[in-house]
């Protein structure tokens, strides 16, 4: 039974004050939200933007809109191999005011790209061009911002102050999709694609500049600052990479498979589900956007409360009740949906619920993976790998799957397939709930308890 108990205090360290601890919290998931802002105006904006910016008919059109949310995926692993050494050797919040920036700037300029009608070819390339910065950026965003939290966060509260990491995600996806849904509402299908849809991305500019000024006003973590002072950080880019890939590939394994079973829900549910509901079971535009805007308000409630309950239980505990409750219950819940809009409502509301356990943890378990000097390229290469591969790409291979095989189940059988991944990862996961990141070796290993009981007896202040 590993030991969840917090790690021993160390002499001379000040834990943040509350406000301190805060506005880290403030400061890393204002990021994530501006990130899953675009996600969500992308994704229930897609019927106005496929027909805007892509020629062909509105099936095709929309395919080629999918396919370039996918294509920003791409280059998340050259955002993570770029920014992801930087991250570890400058600290973390230079690099995450500078991916802010860029995402948020992509984002507006997504809004003001002309129509297809108006410029031809140029529209949809100046989109992926867009999309590509946005992806590059977040490279080095969602790691950089769970390291922050978890390096921020007081050892035995870790999954509680990491959990707000993904209130930020559905609160970000939330806004863009109730904008789009608002402006909708407001202006009718016609003005909505001549020019409304264009008016949600505008707003990605003040939450970006929000997202920035919290950034650049606080400190870097403690345990960055731990092992900067003691002059452990690796030399540079190709000596960090080489030391990862040769020393960590372990975890780094482990962590991409456990990001397959994660993002393929994720992005199944949250991107590709008003397109899903619209598209292959015939909800109206307005009631495919009502359905994951009350299941994400629903998951929002509970994400602390797990996060909560992980730092009692533990890390593992959680994901495994989330596997093994999606694999065995994803196929009836989309039979639920395809009923009608309360059944779709009911359906995706529990699949939230079983989805929460794994959300409300990420930023308390990826990042614990890693030893401080590496923990930041780490996970951004590990975890954008993979959602490169199997997350982004997975609204559209599941679009083009349903139309090629007509099975509207398509896409709970890809969920159940990708937590077999998770499952067959899990058991080789440390448990770190409770456990210190401090130190240059992987938090919960025997080494790192004796790194950290040399520090106490030399009396290491932070």
């Amino acid at each position: 039974m590993p030991d969840h108990s917090p790690a021993a205090p160390i002499p001379g360290e000040t834990p943040p004050s509350p406000a301190v601890l805060k506005k880290a919290i403030a400061a890393s998931a204002i990021g994530n939200a501006t990130e899953w802002f675009d996600y969500g105006i992308y994704a229930y904006g897609v019927a106005y933007i496929s027909t805007a910016l892509f020629p062909g008919s509105t099936s095709e059109a929309t395919l080629f809109a999918l396919a370039t949310f996918a294509i920003s995926f791409l280059v998340r692993p050259l955002g993570g191999l770029f920014w992801g050494p930087l991250g570890d050797r400058y600290g973390r919040k230079t690099v995450l005011a500078l991916t802010i920036l860029m995402m948020a700037g992509a984002t507006l300029c997504i809004g003001l790209v002309p129509s297809y009608e108006s410029i031809g070819g140029w529209a949809p390339i100046l989109l992926i061009v867009l999309r590509l910065v946005q992806g590059f950026s977040t490279g080095g965003e969602y790691g950089g911002a769970a390291t922050f939290m978890a390096e921020y966060a007081p050892d035995d509260k870790r999954g509680f102050y990491g959990s707000f990491l993904e209130v930020g995600t559905l609160a970000g996806f939330s806004l863009g999709a109730l904008l789009m849904l608002g402006f909708a509402l407001l202006l009718g299908d016609e003005a909505m694609h001549e020019w409304g849809w264009r008016l949600p991305f505008l707003v990605a500019a003040p939450l970006g500049l929000a997202g920035l000024y919290l950034r650049s006003h606080i400190e870097d973590t403690p345990v960055f600052r731990e092992v900067e002072a003691a002059g452990d950080r690796e030399p540079g880019h190709l000596f960090e990479l080489s030391d990862l890939f040769r020393h960590y590939w372990r975890p780094l394994l482990v962590l991409g498979a456990l990001v397959i079973a994660l993002n393929v829900v994720n992005y199944t549910l949250l991107s590709y589900m008003p397109t899903y509901l619209q598209v292959r079971l015939g909800l109206s535009t307005e009631e495919a956007l009502y359905v994951p805007i009350i299941g994400m308000l629903f998951m929002m409630l509970f994400v602390p409360a797990a996060g909560a309950l992980s730092d009692k239980l533990g890390r593992k505990p959680m994901w495994w009740a989330s596997l093994g409750g999606l694999f065995l219950l994803v196929v009836p819940l989309y039979q639920l949906m395809a009923t009608g809009l309360w059944g779709a409502i009911v359906g995706f509301a529990v699949l939230g619920l079983l989805y929460v356990p794994q959300l409300a943890t990420i930023s308390a378990t990826f990042p614990a993976m890693f030893p401080t000097p590496v923990r930041f390229a780490g996970l951004a290469i590990a975890y954008n790998v993979s959602t490169s591969l199997f997350g982004g790409t997975a609204p559209a291979f599941n679009s083009w799957m349903v139309g090629l095989t007509g099975d509207v189940l398509v896409p709970a059988y890809l969920m159940m397939a990708s937590c077999l991944i998770g499952m067959a990862a899990l058991p080789f996961v440390i448990e770190t709930a409770g456990q210190s990141l401090r130190g240059t070796e992987i938090p919960g290993t025997s080494a790192s308890q004796r790194q950290l009981g040399h520090d106490v007896e030399a009396g290491r202040p932070v």
